[in-house]
């Protein structure tokens, strides 16, 4: 500034600071003051060069008054100046910017390269995204690959697979999910499960499957090896029935599950159980070896009743007695035992052995029929309903069996075509007892009684 205006003419070329005024709100600016002042020192007043800078200092305070440097909000000039400048400054340096979007990661619950029990469960989480798909394979000796199903949850987070492992087995396992942008990831692994010996796998069978049946059948599962925890084998066994009807299980031994209703079947009734065991723990190193089915059809209603006090049999069918049949039971010493017992097998013809009862040969109460016919078991001792033609003289008269209920050939072919396993055999007249589980003795007891033998009794 001390060289303002020296040798200053029209035509030359002036570069200016804004030099905003000294008292806010008016009056020349200190550079229009300071023109004014050194043109009066150094110029004579008048000349044409005063004249030129008493114009250009007029313009100078006119152009200063229309450029006025004060803010709306009553900040000065240079502060103004300065925050344009900076907001400037900062427009041109910073740029916005999106945070990225994770990946989906999709973890299994089982380990790459892992060894794991048969009871394991399987499933896989998705983190930053979705769980789309997931594919579970093994191999199967017999059937090759097998795919195991699974359930994704609804929002995607999960999915788990519907069955537990098979033993020696190895598994593939491939993994789909998305992100939250829509971006697809993959996945994919491999593990084993440990080997179990023949003595640590149990296998379950179901009686009478696809069978007519009568109006006292349980249903019956079956284990080839002694179950120790029956509780959670009987949470995975589950019974339909249609109509439906109130039942339970109930453990007749650590091999034998029965499930009966409350009371007898409805005749034309379907039935249908489910043993859902595969790889569940028994106990004892044990596991369930095979999920298994069945169902069975309940027939017309056959009531059989052997009184052998009066010593005679009858038949009721659909509610009506049908037939009366002369018979003979146990004598002293062989009594047939009473209770409420259930057909377990019909056999056209069957060998009947003292032997296999404990009487030896040489016994006067020894006998072997190689041919017995029309054969109907009722317990496991060995009690059936049968031909006996050696016995038609006593037959309706008096009782000399060694334990069976004997009729004569004609009537055991009549009443062998007409019943059916599960048909109930209800027999009264003696002080013989039936025995707990010495054949299907559910009905020997009542339903409150029967339902204390389930494993989820609490």
């Amino acid at each position: 500034m001390s060289e303002f205006g020296r040798g200053l003419s029209f035509g030359d070329t002036v570069r200016w600071a804004v030099v905003c005024p000294v008292t806010p709100g008016g009056g020349e600016s200190q550079m229009v003051q300071v023109v004014r002042q050194r043109d009066r020192r150094r110029l004579p007043r008048g000349s044409a060069s005063d004249r030129r800078l008493g114009l250009l200092a007029a313009a100078l305070t006119v152009g200063l008054a229309l450029g006025a440097c004060t803010s709306p909000s009553g900040s000065s000039g240079s502060n103004a100046a300065a925050t344009d400048a900076s907001s400037s400054a900062a427009a041109s340096t910073s740029t916005t910017t999106t945070p990225a979007i994770p990946p989906v990661t999709l973890t299994p619950s089982v380990a790459a390269d892992a060894k794991v029990p048969v009871d394991t469960v399987v499933s896989v989480s998705a983190k930053d995204g979705t769980v789309t798909d997931v594919t579970l394979t093994y191999k199967d000796p017999k059937k090759g690959e097998v795919n195991v199903e699974g359930t994704l949850d609804p929002n995607g987070a999960t999915w788990t697979a519907s069955s537990l492992l098979e033993p020696g087995a190895t598994y593939t396992l491939s993994m789909i999910g998305k992100n939250t942008a829509g971006l697809e990831g993959k996945a994919h692994s491999t593990f084993s499960t440990q080997a179990l010996s023949k003595k640590q796998q149990i296998y379950p069978t179901v009686v009478a499957n696809g069978a007519t049946v009568g109006v006292a059948m349980p249903v019956i599962v079956r284990f080839d090896v002694p179950v120790k925890d029956k509780a959670a084998f009987e949470k995975r066994m589950t019974v339909k029935s249609d109509p439906p009807q109130q039942g339970s299980w109930g453990w007749v031994s650590s091999s034998e599950a029965h499930w009966r209703p409350a009371q007898y079947w409805k005749p034309g009734t379907k039935v249908s159980v489910n043993v859902d065991i595969n790889s569940v723990p028994a106990g004892n190193g044990t596991f369930g070896q095979l999920s298994t089915s069945g169902s069975f059809t309940v027939g017309d209603a056959t009531i059989i009743k052997a009184d052998l006090q009066s010593h005679q049999l009858t038949v009721n069918v659909k509610g009506a007695d049908v037939k009366t049949i002369p018979i003979t039971g146990g004598k002293a010493g062989f009594e047939t035992r009473s209770g409420t017992k259930v057909i377990m097998e019909k056999l056209p013809t069957v060998r009947m052995d003292a032997n296999t009862v404990g009487i030896e040969p040489g016994d006067p109460n020894y006998y072997d029929i190689p041919d017995v016919q029309f054969a109907m078991r009722e317990t496991n001792s060995g009690e059936f309903l049968h031909a006996a033609p050696w016995s038609v003289g006593s037959q309706g008269k008096t009782n000399v069996s060694h334990g069976c209920i004997g009729m004569s050939t004609a009537n055991a072919q009549w009443l062998f075509d007409l019943a059916k396993v599960g048909d109930p055999v209800v027999v009264t007249g003696t002080n013989r007892g039936l025995e707990a589980g010495n054949g299907w003795t559910d009905w020997n007891v009542s339903f409150d009684q029967w339902k204390s033998g389930s494993a989820l009794t609490t």
